[in-house]
């Protein structure tokens, strides 16, 4: 393929991506973002195998499709509970794949037209831009790992902390910065495989601090490192598909970092420094005492509704778990055909990652107009009969507004507590996964209703028709 033609296909491709991201920004044109993001890619693949001096087609071919056949195997299987993980897995790959290609390039420069000649010193510029991209795509490899292990629970949800954390994390970076020095000053191989191995260790360091409560906000930081490893990568191999696209994906990634930082009230080095997440829930656990609890059951529940006028859902990573979206709709399409005016209200961290509880309401066949975000809807709480609250703790905790003392305070909640009356179920009285009691669930207008939300909702279903 002429080289004109090749990157008239490549600009192409990095306009799909582009509407992509802007398809994906809304549950209404997802759908389309994603039939443009497969459009784009696919043309990417193609314009690349059609270049001079591809070898190897057959390696190719297998490559492509033991890869298509595991993905289609994990696509399949994937709950959407583990969506989180799965992401947090992906991403790790990218970051290997960046290693591995810049391994590729320093290795063999001259096949990628990085160094001076034949048997030549690789170009200043092309070292800059493979360190660079090497070191993101180290840490963004093992920083994926440990997160997917506290999302699968492999490796605890708790911060794993020791002292002089800080202080070691610091000299790693320094030192990473040193070896990158040293490395475009000498070229040599040593500093080379050092930035990889420091990478590795500081992607480990930099993640198991940070608990829980703050991995919707890692998720989509290691969103943004995978984008900036491509980049750079794309930068060493003169790529310029992979330039835009990494760009792409690591502005919007840190973008919604921030977003995520603000939906709780954190500074990004504040999540990085000293994450929160299951450091507190002993203490938690033991805090509620001998405080009274009203506890009811799906007849109850199905009675209140049933008399109320309006409701709005809360749905929390608890209704991920126990898969009980659809029962969850079910419900509520028999309150509307009962004339009850409901919605859904959503907050920009609940789940495991950003949007989490979007897709399974979609899902659900839930209507997107019915779905509505935290500041669109937190002030109609106090002229609604039921908030339910299905599953989501920390982000309906009136701590976070009333106790300075606590991890969480400053953080956008809803404001459930001035709605009528708050059914919320949950399976235990236990802390959420920051860590810290729900005093919520000692109000006078809170009943709650524990148990599997899914058979709860199944329970209220049932009550309905009786």
């Amino acid at each position: 393929m002429p080289i004109t033609v090749s990157l008239l296909a490549y600009l192409v491709s990095s306009v799909c991506c582009i509407m992509a991201l802007r398809g994906l920004s809304g549950p209404e044109t997802a759908r389309g973002g994603l039939l443009f993001g497969i459009i784009g890619m696919a043309l990417a693949v193609l314009t690349t195998l059609m270049l001079p001096g591809v070898q190897s087609y057959g390696l190719i071919a297998l490559g492509i499709a033991i890869g298509g056949l595991i993905g289609a195997v994990i696509a399949k299987k994937i709950e959407m509970t583990a969506l989180p993980q799965l992401v947090a897995a992906f991403h790790s790959l990218v970051g290997l794949a960046a290693v591995l290609i810049a391994a590729a390039a320093f290795k063999n420069p001259e096949a990628y037209g990085i160094s001076e000649g034949n048997g030549g010193e690789i170009h200043l510029g092309s070292l800059i831009e493979m360190s660079l991209g090497v070191a993101i795509g180290a840490v963004t490899f093992t920083g994926s790992l440990i997160a997917f292990g506290k999302l699968q629970g492999i490796v605890t949800g708790k911060p794993v902390v020791f002292r002089g954390q800080h202080f070691l994390n610091a000299l790693l970076g320094l030192g990473l910065v040193a070896l990158i020095v040293l490395l475009c000053l000498s070229g040599s191989p040593l500093f080379f495989w050092s930035i990889i191995g420091v990478s590795l260790l500081l992607g480990i360091l930099m993640i198991i601090p940070i608990g829980g409560a703050d991995m919707p906000v890692i998720v989509s930081m290691l969103n943004s490192y995978s984008g900036w490893a491509a980049a750079g990568i794309g930068f060493t191999l003169q790529n310029n598909l992979l330039i835009i696209v990494g760009a792409l994906v690591g502005a919007s990634g840190a973008i919604l970092s921030y977003i995520m930082c603000k939906g709780m009230n954190r500074s990004f080095f504040n999540v990085i420094l000293g994450g929160f997440g299951g450091e507190t829930a002993t203490a938690a656990a033991g805090a509620q005492g001998d405080r009274h609890v009203k506890v009811g059951s799906a007849e109850d529940a199905a009675f209140i509704l049933k008399n109320a006028s309006s409701v709005i859902i809360v749905p929390g990573y608890g209704m991920a778990v126990a898969q009980a979206q659809h029962a969850l709709r079910e419900m509520a399409d028999h309150l509307k055909s009962e004339g009850v005016k409901v919605r859904y209200a959503i907050h920009p961290v609940a789940g495991r990652m950003p949007g989490h509880m979007n897709v399974l309401l979609a899902e659900a066949s839930v209507p997107y107009e019915d779905v509505l975000e935290l500041e669109e809807i937190n002030r109609d709480f106090s002229q609604t009969d039921v908030a339910f609250v299905i599953g989501a703790n920390d982000i309906t905790n009136p701590a976070a507004k009333k106790d300075p003392s606590s991890p969480i305070y400053g953080m956008p909640v809803f404001d459930v507590e001035s709605a009528g009356t708050v059914l919320f179920i949950k399976r235990s009285l236990g802390s959420g996964y920051a860590g810290i009691d729900n005093e919520l669930f000692f109000y006078d207008n809170t009943m709650m209703l524990l148990g599997d939300a899914k058979k709860m909702c199944e329970g209220i279903i049932k009550a309905f028709e009786h």
